[in-house]
């Protein structure tokens, strides 16, 4: 997946496994985004009003969040 449109269909899908990649998916192209970004701050080459221990805090909640889909689908045999 590249874009949060490609994960359309798994959404739309009836079935839960669909769902959850969709739902893994958008959070990682999220925050592969938002790693780009802080990257991109601790680099000094972008410059927001943001705090960047927020954007950090938030890169960080993402992170466990994705952890805690991967452990699903390694239980639930779920192919992501």
């Amino acid at each position: 997946m590249t874009e949060l449109k490609d994960t359309i269909p798994l959404m739309e899908s009836d079935d839960y496994k669909d769902r959850l990649r969709a739902e893994y998916w958008q959070t990682k192209l999220r925050f592969d985004a938002l790693h780009k970004t802080v990257v991109k701050l601790d680099a000094g080459t972008l410059k927001l009003n943001t705090d960047i221990r927020l954007l950090r805090e938030q890169l960080s909640a993402m992170e466990s969040y994705l952890y805690v889909l991967e452990v699903r689908a390694e239980i639930e045999k779920i192919e992501l």
